[in-house]
């Protein structure tokens, strides 16, 4: 048994009237990184009381594939691009998973 995978959740308050564009773009990140190796998921989730409250959840392999997904094009393409959209700058937290242990994903 093995708790290994890193987790992070990162917080994002997006710009009202920009939602629908951060969106777009965020959605594209997110397909694109799905189908990075060290990614285990990659889950783009919004706030149902603020639509403008979004939450990113990766899932990484390991340290390693979290480096790497920051080295690929549409990661650096969504950075930039949703930069102007965030109404503060983003701020991510990072956990281990305890249940399920890795096995269980």
């Amino acid at each position: 048994m093995s708790n290994s995978l890193l987790i992070v959740h990162v917080d994002v308050a997006v710009v009202p009237d920009r939602i629908e564009e951060f969106m777009a773009a965020t959605y594209a990140n997110a397909t694109a990184s799905r189908r990075e190796p060290g990614i285990v998921r990659f889950d783009v989730i919004a706030d149902r009381a603020d639509p403008a409250h979004v939450v990113l959840v990766e899932i990484y392999r390991d340290d390693a594939a979290a480096g790497a997904h920051k080295e690929t094009a549409h990661y650096q393409t969504w950075r930039d691009a949703v930069a102007p959209m965030m109404a503060r700058p983003r701020a991510a937290v990072r956990f281990v998973n305890i249940s399920p242990d890795d096995d269980g994903w």
